[in-house]
């Protein structure tokens, strides 16, 4: 049981702070060769993603419109996931300022609207948003220069998060985490998933486009399947508010793992290390032992409590443990206390994979997803 505790005691901590230390410890990729010249800027096609956007599709598409890239380069498409509110008539009142629509002839999720955009779609890199998500007037021109690399396939912003009332919140340290994560997995092998409300691919690369898996993941897979990466730019932001009620933050999250197993399961490959060397090795640290957590908490705290009667240790841990979900406890049951930044941190933590727990149960007894439905921010 000794050996155990200290076996778990790993399994907790290693996808977040072991496994970052091993990334570091892997030379850097070096980049490919720079793209043949083309006669001007390359000619994009703005996808924006939406399903009953009524209130919010306006804004999007002003700061579309606001964005600083050739006109003539730059095609805009708003996929509608089969829309029953007024959205896709406000889209078709901008049509003679340039914006598309493409409405999926039935309701199949966010992959499918993507993909009937895709079809239609002429630019050489194409380019994912969605309406939670604003981008800055520089981010396109940023976005382009990046594919001047020929080995990489696929782009993703980093996340800029604000708050409802703009301060940094328990997910805003948490997406801090994930974007230098990203970061350290871009220079290595690649991404293992781009932020799907903000990211780019060349053409080819969307051609094998998978509408029972998440795009972000998909489009990730993708690059690696044709010697190509998928990488993260801090000159590419996209910007979003946390979500006003966290129970839907909850859901967004356990929606996110359940379609995250659904891909895995659909792309074994992904985690064969002879077939996909270091790639699969950040899909399995990064993805497969992050959702153990939970399950390796729980072992965890059941080791340390049989193992109370060998003192030391042990029972610092107790200790330690029942500080730490003590305070989560405190976040959970006051919204004064989640102003402390300690609190906040551990409330969102405990919270994250409480979601990752259930989603793991859900899929394993046979929950899936597809249908797509926008968190409300």
């Amino acid at each position: 049981m000794e050996f155990l505790f200290y076996i778990f005691l790993l399994l907790c901590i290693y996808s977040y702070f072991v496994y970052p230390l091993i990334l570091k410890a892997i030379p850097v990729r070096k980049p490919g060769e720079a793209d043949a010249a083309m006669d001007g800027p390359r000619t994009l096609s703005l996808i924006i993603t939406v399903h009953n956007e009524e209130d919010r599709i306006r804004e999007k598409l002003e700061n579309t419109l606001a964005l600083d890239y050739p006109r003539e380069h730059l095609e805009v498409i708003v996929a509608s996931d089969y829309s029953t509110d007024t959205t896709d008539s406000i889209v078709e009142s901008y049509a003679d300022r340039g914006i598309k629509l493409v409405r999926a002839d039935q309701r199949k999720g966010k992959e499918y609207a993507q993909l009937c955009a895709i079809r239609e779609a002429r630019g050489d890199i194409l380019v994912f948003s969605d309406v939670a998500t604003t981008i800055p007037p520089e981010a396109l021109q940023n976005l382009a220069t990046a594919f001047n690399d020929s080995r990489v396939g696929a782009l993703s912003s980093e996340d800029r998060f604000v708050s409802q009332d703009g301060r940094v919140a328990g997910e805003g340290a948490y997406v801090k985490y994930e974007m230098w994560l990203r970061r350290l997995e871009s220079d290595r092998a690649g991404l293992i998933g781009l932020s799907g409300s903000f990211f780019a691919a060349r053409r080819e690369v969307c051609e094998d486009w998978d509408i029972y898996s998440p795009s972000d993941f998909n489009t990730a897979l993708n690059c690696a399947k044709l010697g190509m990466v998928a990488v993260s730019s801090p000159e590419v932001v996209g910007i979003y508010q946390d979500v006003k009620d966290a129970s839907l933050e909850y859901r967004r999250k356990m929606r996110t793992v359940i379609r995250g197993l659904t891909a895995i399961v659909r792309h074994p490959e992904v985690l064969s290390l002879s077939r996909m060397g270091l790639f699969a090795f950040q899909v399995w640290s990064h993805k497969i032992m992050r959702w153990g957590v939970p399950w390796f908490m729980l072992g965890f705290a059941v080791l340390t409590l049989l193992l109370q009667s060998r003192g030391g240790v042990y029972q610092v841990a107790l200790v330690a443990q029942l500080v730490f979900y003590g305070i989560a406890l405190l976040g959970w049951l006051s919204a004064r206390a989640r102003e402390n930044t300690v609190v906040r941190i551990i409330f969102f933590f405990v919270q994250t994979n409480l979601a990752l727990a259930r989603a793991v149960w859900s899929f394993l007894v046979g929950k899936r997803m597809t249908v797509w439905t926008p968190s409300r921010r």
